[in-house]
């Protein structure tokens, strides 16, 4: 309920009230119990409420009788999300995203009653047959579905843009880690201290940060350079929340492709809030949905300055204490996230020919070159690199020559 509150203010709503009821069984027609419904009525109107928000998502039934019964505007948890990520996505993918989200959500709740029209069936069964209400009932779910299956082509496009986008980031063989977690942890503002404590032009690069549900819907990829000359890609993706609505999942797994293609998942979480377990639940769970496999996972143990525990620190197998607003933390979490993604850097030898300079200018970004010799035939290196690197380059291999 709480979670609800935050979410009804970041939709840009005052909460007046709050009211909930213990039974077995939802109603199946009204999801509350009679006497509960003229509760929320009288309680709405002390309050001068205009809408009932309800944690749960109902059906198409419930919402239409309880919009009879109380006289007022009934909005469920999934129609709040899609409405809070209506308002705030910006890029093209997105914005698509979510209108197919929110198409797939309304298809199912269109109804006959809505239309003033004539919705007696004809003696037959075909469409032109039908009472005048009905034919534009199955208009409007033609005009959805038709909508559904456009959205869905211009997708497929952009997502094929967007593979061949990792394509290339993959082809550059620099790590890949991504920020995932509960919405509001702080995982924009970790990308953006580590930008500021890594990167020459961050006050270009910021991604913006509020503390509120959802500040940010759009995923932004980023390059961090740390100081031994090693580098790595890293993804601040869309935030999550208990029962995010299913259809946002599936339209967004695309944009979580940053995610599937990690080498390293960090895993920010609010260290300060009393649900943190459910919040590491919930990560969880949309991480299997997304059917993410062997990658290593950092739990990164965000805002500890507002609870009485001791930071930065390290706990545990890769587990760290920090916050994302002090530059020690920032740097020891660059120090963890170092070490587990370029554990397997080798070093090789290698020689190359003089008119190759461009091997050596990609050598020097995305490896550690320790030393350098122009001799008359070629360039000595001796540098640190990762496995895939090193089989790209085996054949300027030093030691073979």
């Amino acid at each position: 309920m709480d979670e609800l509150a935050k979410l009804a203010e970041a939709n840009q709503m005052e909460v007046v009230g709050r009211s909930w009821q213990n039974l077995e069984t939802i109603v199946t027609g009204t999801y509350f119990g009679l006497g509960k419904i003229n509760e929320i009525k009288h309680l709405a109107k002390e309050l001068h409420a205009t809408v009932i928000i309800i944690n749960d998502e109902l059906t198409p039934t419930q919402i239409r009788n309880l919009e009879k019964m109380t006289k007022l505007s009934i909005l469920d948890r999934t129609e709040l999300i899609l409405e809070i990520f209506s308002n705030r996505v910006r890029t093209k993918q997105a914005k698509l995203q979510v209108q197919l989200a929110r198409l797939q959500y309304e298809l199912p709740r269109l109804h006959p009653s809505e239309n003033r029209l004539d919705q007696q069936r004809g003696s037959g069964g075909g469409f032109n047959n039908r009472g005048a209400g009905e034919t534009k009932l199955e208009l409007n779910r033609r005009t959805i579905q038709q909508q559904i299956s456009n959205i869905k082509k211009d997708l497929k496009k952009i997502n094929q843009q967007e593979i061949i986008k990792a394509t290339q980031r993959n082809n550059s063989f620099l790590p890949q880690v991504a920020l995932v977690g509960y919405t509001n942890s702080g995982k924009s503002t970790t990308l953006n201290n580590l930008l500021n404590e890594y990167s020459k032009s961050a006050d270009k690069k910021q991604v913006f940060t509020k503390d509120m549900l959802f500040a940010t819907l759009d995923t932004h990829v980023r390059r961090i350079d740390l100081e031994n000359k090693l580098s790595f890609i890293i993804s601040d993706t869309v935030g999550f929340v208990s029962n995010l609505p299913h259809n946002l999942i599936e339209s967004f797994k695309a944009t979580l492709q940053e995610v599937r293609d990690a080498d390293l998942i960090i895993n920010v979480v609010d260290a300060s809030d009393p649900n943190i377990l459910q919040m590491i639940q919930t990560t969880t769970k949309v991480l299997d949905e997304l059917q993410i496999g062997d990658v290593p996972i950092i739990t990164a143990f965000n805002k500890v300055d507002k609870t009485d525990r001791s930071y930065p620190q390290i706990e545990g197998n890769g587990n760290i204490l920090y916050s994302a607003k002090d530059p020690e933390s920032i740097r020891l979490l660059a120090k963890l996230i170092q070490k587990k993604i370029f554990s397997n850097l080798q070093v090789v030898e290698l020689f190359l020919p003089l008119q190759m300079g461009d091997k050596l200018n990609y050598l020097h970004t995305h490896g550690q070159v320790i030393e350098e010799k122009y001799q008359d035939n070629g360039i000595y290196i001796k540098t640190k690199i990762c496995k895939k690197i090193a089989d790209k380059f085996a054949k300027y291999n030093y030691k073979s020559k």
